[in-house]
C-alpha cells in the first residue's frame, strides 16, 4: 500500500514560507480538487492518478519518494 506524505509536506512548506498553507491553496495552485488531496492525506491506502504525484512533486518541489512510500499490507 502506498502512504501519502502530504500533511507532512505541507507543515514542512509552512514552516519554510513562515505562513500557513491550506490544502485549498494547495488545490489551487495545483488543480487537484480538494476532496482528492484530503483523501489522499487522511483515507489509508487511497489510490490515485499519476498526474496528481506530478503535480505535487512539481508543487512542492520534491521527489515522488518525498511525496509517497510504500508500506506492506499487514496479513
Amino acid at each position: 500500500m502506498l502512504r501519502f506524505k502530504l500533511k507532512e509536506m505541507l507543515a514542512e512548506k509552512s514552516f519554510q514560507e513562515g505562513r500557513r498553507i491550506t490544502m485549498v491553496e494547495v488545490a489551487e495552485k495545483t488543480g487537484i480538487s480538494r476532496i482528492t488531496l484530503s483523501k489522499m492525506a487522511n483515507q489509508k491506502g487511497y489510490s490515485t492518478v499519476t498526474d496528481n504525484l506530478d503535480k505535487l512533486c512539481a508543487y512542492f518541489g520534491c521527489s515522488l519518494s518525498e511525496i509517497a512510500e510504500y508500506l506492506p499490507e499487514e496479513k
